[in-house]
């Protein structure tokens, strides 16, 4: 089995932190782009593709910052962390993206993000 390596992704937006915070971190902001449906109990978040029901816990977060989830089923030492940062000169609002998959995976997994990304920012209207 190869190793599963991390990879970044960066996505300028055009949204306040605050804002661009409720939609990673909450399960109705989750619900509106990341998967069908999303319920959380106790920091243990349900993520439903049709029918198929994936489990993530928070493992550290700071609000209007950063939140980084694990998969209840993937390595301990794995994550997916949505982090928000703003550029120096224009201020302008971030979205970075951690995640982990094969070698040979990075590309499949980078156009999913994209994906899922462009259905963000047309629900935020950023």
């Amino acid at each position: 089995m190869s190793k599963r390596q991390l990879f970044r992704l960066e996505y300028p937006l055009r949204c306040s932190a605050a804002l661009l915070y409720e939609f990673v971190s909450t399960s109705n902001g989750l619900g509106e782009w990341f998967a069908d449906k999303v319920d959380d109990k106790d920091g243990v978040f349900s993520f439903n593709w049709n029918g198929t029901i994936e489990k993530a816990e928070v493992v550290s977060q700071e609000v209007d910052k950063f939140i980084r989830f694990r998969w209840l089923h993937a390595a301990k030492e794995e994550y997916f962390e949505f982090r928000i940062e703003k550029t120096e000169v224009s201020n302008q609002t971030i979205l970075v993206i951690s995640d982990f998959a094969e070698k040979n995976e990075v590309k499949d997994q980078s156009q999913l993000w994209d994906y899922q990304i462009k259905d963000m920012v047309h629900r935020l209207g950023a």
